[in-house]
């Protein structure tokens, strides 16, 4: 188990004061102006020696990706754009930030802008986060009262520092559809190239990236990128936030270090499996657009993107989804797949003709009104979907589907089965492809 000393985020569950004076007690605003003396390379080489890598979902480097940006300005100028749209189903970590460790967030904004040469940041919050976007605004308020951050600065970077507040889209945590939004456009993946790093918020190079992401990096500077990289293991280091929910004794938010067993993260921290480990059917490890795990292959995982991926699914955002036997698997990933059909911008055809196609075959398989033959036509139209549209959301919505009959095309063949010998009256017509 990760250390009291090892945490990052030490006012993770608001027991103490969020105002500027407490956090820098807990030591943020520490030796800022000192990490800037490192100059844009010494910032970047040690995050890219810390070997953090990016906590929104897709674990890409994230030193390589600031790296990205372009060294002299062309006139243009640099943004920072952090993705504070927490919409994925099950995932809950950067509430927690903004609401009790805001501060973290706001110097990890002027380290990170710093580094890739930006003078102004945007954090782009989600719709629904209200109080969040409040307990952020208060802590940028504060900063900027004490000279942390603005013009003329005590840190002597200039650094403006922006607030913008989502309508509540999912597909607006894709970073491209992030940045039309924020130039007041409809909510749209872009296509790519160019990529955000040459042509991205009004044109201008910009880099998005996760709360998670830019909040830790201060402490990784503090403490050194030995430290973070000493935790968890090869290739998957330093500390997580997990979000845990579902048939669990205690439902929790909790940092450990990466790597974690999912059996050591659910029995220390969650009390459980609700009815014990017997009863433990499924495990959605990252949020709702990676495939479920079965119980034999997920209790003694190491919950990291490496292991995870080897099984063919990911960490993504650590929203560790739990379920029993009791649950109705087939009934789950229907649910799931009306998210995605309805989230979807409908901008590219396989995304939005597919998913509805998906949610209409898969609510006729909850009830076993369907025909064997579907099954195999449900994963080649998620095949169809997958790897297909300009922006992730295909994949998020292919991919349950496919964990699904990947390990449960028993229970859906059951479900069949049990229907077609006790058929019941037709509430609707059949739906299939056309």
């Amino acid at each position: 188990m990760l250390s009291d000393k090892d945490r990052i985020f030490t006012n993770l569950y608001g027991l103490h004061d969020v105002g500027l004076k407490a956090a820098m007690m807990r030591g943020a605003w520490d030796g800022t102006k000192g990490m800037l003396e490192q100059g844009r390379d010494g910032v970047v080489n040690a995050i890219k020696e810390s070997g953090l890598r990016g906590r929104g979902g897709a674990g890409f480097p994230t030193g390589l990706k600031w790296s990205f940006m372009p060294k002299e300005s062309d006139g243009r100028p640099h943004y920072l754009i952090v993705n504070a749209d927490e919409s994925e189903p099950g995932t809950c970590k950067d509430r927690e930030i903004m609401r009790h460790d805001p501060h973290l967030l706001v110097e990890g904004c002027l380290l990170a802008g710093f580094a890739m040469g930006a003078h102004v940041g945007y954090i782009y919050i989600r719709g629904e986060y209200i109080r969040e976007r409040e307990a952020l605004q208060r802590a940028i308020d504060e900063a900027y009262y004490a000279k942390l951050i603005g013009k003329n600065n005590k840190h002597g970077w200039d650094f403006d520092l922006y607030v913008a507040h989502g309508a509540g889209a999912y597909i607006c945590g894709e970073e491209t559809a992030l940045l039309e939004s924020l130039e007041g456009k409809k909510g749209q993946p872009r296509l790519k190239p160019p990529f955000p790093a040459n042509v991205g918020l009004y044109g201008a190079p910009s880099t998005v990236n996760n709360v998670e992401s830019i909040a830790v990096t201060p402490t990784i500077m503090r403490r050194g990128a030995g430290w973070f990289s000493g935790l968890g293991r090869p290739n998957n280091v330093g500390t997580k936030l997990f979000c845990i929910s579902g048939h669990v004794e205690h439902r929790c938010n909790v940092e450990e270090e990466m790597g974690i067993t999912f059996r050591e993260l659910i029995e220390k921290h969650c009390g459980g499996i609700r009815g014990g480990w017997d009863n433990l059917k499924a495990v959605i490890p990252g949020g709702s657009s990676v495939p479920m795990v079965p119980a034999e292959q997920i209790k003694d995982a190491h919950m990291d993107f490496d292991t995870l991926r080897d099984l063919r699914s990911g960490l993504g955002t650590a929203a560790v989804i739990v379920m029993d036997k009791s649950t109705d698997v087939i009934a789950a990933i229907a649910r799931l797949s009306y998210f995605y059909k309805h989230e979807s911008c409908g901008q590219c055809t396989p995304c939005r003709e597919g998913t509805g196609w998906m949610w209409r075959v898969l609510q006729r398989m909850v009830k076993g009104h369907a025909e064997k033959r579907e099954i195999d036509m449900l994963l080649d139209v998620s095949k169809q979907i997958e790897g297909h549209t300009i922006c992730a959301l295909g994949d998020a919505a292919a991919w349950p589907v496919q964990g699904l009959i990947r390990h449960f095309r028993h229970e859906i063949e059951e479900r069949i089965d049990l229907y077609s010998a006790n058929p019941q009256p037709a509430e609707e017509p059949l739906q299939a492809a056309e």
